[in-house]
């Protein structure tokens, strides 16, 4: 069974037990109940009653008793640190507990912060959450190392680096004109159906009561965020060495081109060794992405398992217009943009292009992390659509930084969306400000899991709708992000591909099959040959 196979059967088991034993599953007893806030738990059921202040700090509870008017009898444990903890926040009866006593309190599950949940699911996704998480750690330790020393070599082996200049335009300005693409077919879909008709106004006041404090992280993330003008300058690094230890994608591709440029201009006995010793470090880091990917099916299934297990049926029903408008507007802009790029720039089958890089497709929807997804994007465009690494090496960390089209149509469908929820008209000028904050924001946007909500944030501001209103979409955030990655990583490899085929290079999409027969070429049978040890010449 190929490895394609293998990762698609892991992303629909990974999906079916989120919806049968995950913590919202109907078929598991709802024996745990959540909630936010110190005043949920009440010494008696019913709303005169006062807080028990020994639930301070305590979130979850097991049930033990349905009581009548929608109350819930809910015991929890209270351990030494939360015993200190209500101690230092002057709670008397703190004193009198021993650590491991439990303590009974009444919930009203009439209140939008609380619902039930199935302790067992919650348990089975606990469990198996680490897998996803090493998993995940294996692709992210592999990302700049590989980044780092493949742009290094395609840079160095360009020779006249003045070809950079000429791919890089080509590059940003794809890049600028899809976003701006994306961002009219997002707020035409929302202005055409107007999803913020659809919701009523129950459901409204629940998701902004249930997810207020994630929107104020949101919001205060966003305030932090560097203006344009500093994001200009901070690509410049001041440490390399701190810029390749933090992760900072921008200032790694930055110090990579300049000292592959500085390599061109040196005598080549000079840097022959340097551009010899990166290129096998690069080849290293391609075979651990081979090694990593061993337990893709497994680590791909635990993710899901956990996104959709986590992801209540109420709010999905609730959002679900919304919802289907973002999917259906991020396939259309992967149809029509993407496709006539690889269509008729690229003068590749568009079928064929998107089976080429389906292992970065399907990383990069159970990972929602476009970062993360980047060393199986590289191979999956070197070897099955021989795109030169060349090409690869510079269009490819560039767009998994820069190109988040996906992002971007998201954000302006969302703010369309709040100003409907909210009534806020929203004149021509306001949408024209959507399409040029949202570009803007989007280029800063970390290629990591929910980062388009920061940028929201931003985008919100700029037409002056309530930036809490990010609570009403955050629900769904984290399935659409993974809708909106994989828009983002085919996004990048059509940057790729028509790159590669203006730079004058010969691009095919891999046959059926000659992945799987061929060991050099592909996902398969790269780790069938037998390790061996690597002698050290001697210098006498």
């Amino acid at each position: 069974m190929q490895l394609y196979t293998r990762i698609l059967l892991g992303m629909v088991f990974g999906v079916l037990l989120g919806f049968l034993v995950g913590p919202n599953s109907m078929l598991l007893p709802q024996d745990g109940v959540q909630w936010s806030g110190n005043d949920v738990v009440l010494r008696a059921p019913n709303a005169d009653a006062p807080p028990v202040a020994t639930a301070m700090g305590i979130r979850q509870a097991r049930v033990v008793r349905q009581v009548d008017a929608g109350f819930v009898e809910a015991r929890f444990t209270i351990d030494a640190a939360q015993r200190l903890r209500l101690i230092d926040a002057g709670v008397e009866e703190a004193k009198t507990l021993e650590p491991g006593a439990e303590v009974t309190g009444f919930v009203s599950l009439d209140r939008p912060t609380v619902r039930r949940y199935a302790r067992t699911g919650q348990f089975l996704v606990d469990a198996t959450a680490w897998i996803g998480d090493l998993f995940l750690a294996l692709i992210k330790m592999v990302v700049v190392p590989l980044v780092f020393a493949s742009l290094v070599v395609g840079v160095a082996s360009l020779g006249d680096f003045r070809k950079l200049g000429r791919l890089g335009a080509r590059t940003l300005a794809l890049f600028t004109s899809t976003t701006i693409v994306a961002l009219i077919i997002g707020v035409g879909l929302a202005n055409l159906v107007q999803p913020g008709t659809f919701m009523s106004d129950a459901d409204r006041t629940q998701l902004l009561a249930s997810y207020s404090g994630a929107a104020d992280s949101r919001v205060s993330a966003a305030a932090d965020a560097p203006s344009l003008t500093d994001q200009i300058i901070g690509i410049v690094p001041t440490n390399p060495l701190s810029s390749l230890a933090n992760g900072d994608m921008l200032q790694i591709i930055f110090f990579g081109l300049m000292l592959g440029v500085a390599l061109t201009l040196l005598p080549t006995r000079r840097a022959k060794p340097v551009v010899d010793f990166l290129d096998g470090l690069n080849e290293a880091m391609v075979m651990l992405v081979h090694v990593a990917m061993a337990i893709a099916p497994y680590g791909v299934a635990a993710l899901l398992f956990k996104v959709v297990g986590s992801t209540g049926l109420s709010v999905l029903a609730a959002l679900s217009v919304y919802a289907i408008l973002v999917v259906a507007a991020l396939a259309l802009h992967a149809v029509l943009t993407y496709g006539s790029i690889v269509t008729f720039g690229a003068r590749l089958n568009f079928l064929g292009f998107l089976g080429a890089i389906r292992p970065a497709l399907l990383l990069a929807f159970s990972t929602s992390s476009s970062s993360a997804t980047l060393p199986v994007t590289k191979e999956s465009v070197e070897e099955n659509l021989n795109v030169h690494p060349e090409v690869s090496s510079f269009v490819l960390p560039l767009g998994a930084t820069v190109n988040m089209d996906g992002t971007a149509l998201y954000q302006g469908v969302a703010a369309i969306f709040i100003a409907q929820i909210y009534s806020i008209d929203l004149s021509f000028a306001d949408q024209i400000t959507i399409v040029t904050s949202a570009t803007l924001a989007s280029v800063g946007a970390a290629g990591v899991p929910g980062a388009g909500m920061i940028t929201l944030a931003l985008v919100l501001t700029a037409i002056g709708v309530p930036t809490e209103g990010l609570a009403l979409v955050l629900g769904v955030d984290r399935l659409l992000d993974m809708f909106r990655t994989a828009t983002n990583v085919i996004g990048d490899a059509t940057a790729a591909t028509w790159m590669a085929r203006l730079e004058g290079y010969d691009i095919e999409v891999l046959a059926p099959g000659a992945d799987r027969d061929d060991p050099n070429r592909g996902f398969e049978g790269r780790l069938d040959e037998e390790p061996h040890p690597v002698k050290v010449e001697s210098g006498d």
